[in-house]
């Protein structure tokens, strides 16, 4: 049987050094992979993201898989893509437009830091009917438990009851959605969050971008204002520098690249 050899790199995203923010695996392709190939080099990996991506013209087509599913926005390994091209395959480039299923994403660099312009997601106002099994899953009530487009969102009161959460990730499993984003205002920063989602194999993601996209519009409303810093206080933890734009939101943060090599893969 025949091998295709891939480069691939394992960058850390939202990280100021080795070993922080959230590490992802960055593929990058002259052509798309059967999609079977591509999510069982992600369930190798075996990180809560593997981008691949591909040249399209000046742009490129970029897509994220979980070690279980394919998913339709990725923030931290977006970040890690556009760090692999900048630093590594284009050095000095700037600006870099990714296609993906949730519309064009545009990623600029300046210095070492990294801003990505994604659309913003709103919650739902109405309090979750299964509120008090998400509660119970994670172990602690919060102020209340409310439904974005994928998954929960619960307010806590305070960054420590954030910090001190211990799911269980079987009963969050079994709840409709599977995964939930948890935060509360910040005590060094704006807002602090966390998020666990074991409905798409991901226990707890260290630092989420993409559920970003529904915390920065939370909070800009909230404390009245439209630039934010912000915390992920997961055991890696991770700062991202964020802005409300309206229907956009920007977040911006530094990465470390880790690894770079070589796989296999049956041609």
């Amino acid at each position: 049987m025949s091998e295709l050899e891939l480069p691939i790199y394992q960058v850390d995203a939202f990280a100021d050094r080795l070993f922080a923010g959230n590490p992802a695996a960055v593929v990058p392709l002259k052509a798309w992979l059967p999609d079977a190939t591509m999510q069982t080099i992600a369930a190798e990996n075996n990180l809560s993201e593997t981008a691949f991506f591909v040249p399209e013209g000046p742009d490129f087509g970029l897509r994220w898989f979980t070690p279980t599913w394919e998913v339709p926005l990725c923030g931290h390994a977006t970040l890690a893509s556009a760090f692999v091209i900048a630093t590594i395959l284009e050095k000095g480039r700037s600006a870099m437009r990714f296609n993906t299923k949730s519309g064009v994403l545009q990623v600029t660099k300046a210095g070492e830091l990294f801003t990505l312009d994604f659309p913003a997601r709103d919650i739902v106002d109405d309090v979750a009917a299964d509120a008090d099994a998400v509660a119970d899953a994670l172990g602690a009530k919060p102020v209340w438990v409310k439904r974005s487009a994928y998954r929960y969102l619960a307010l806590f009161e305070t960054a420590a009851q954030v910090e001190s959460l211990k799911p269980d990730f079987g009963k969050l499993k079994a709840t409709p959605k599977g995964c939930v984003m948890v935060t509360a205002p910040g005590v060094d920063c704006d807002f602090v969050s966390r998020y666990f989602a074991p409905f798409a194999g991901i226990d707890e993601d260290p630092v989420t971008g993409s559920a970003h996209s529904t915390l920065i519009p939370y909070w800009a409303q909230i404390l009245g204002k439209k630039k934010l810093h912000a915390r992920q206080v997961s055991a890696r933890g991770g700062t991202l520098w964020c802005e409300d734009a309206g229907e956009r939101v920007y977040m911006a943060g530094t990465a470390k690249l880790f690894l770079s090599g070589t796989i296999k893969v049956p041609a």
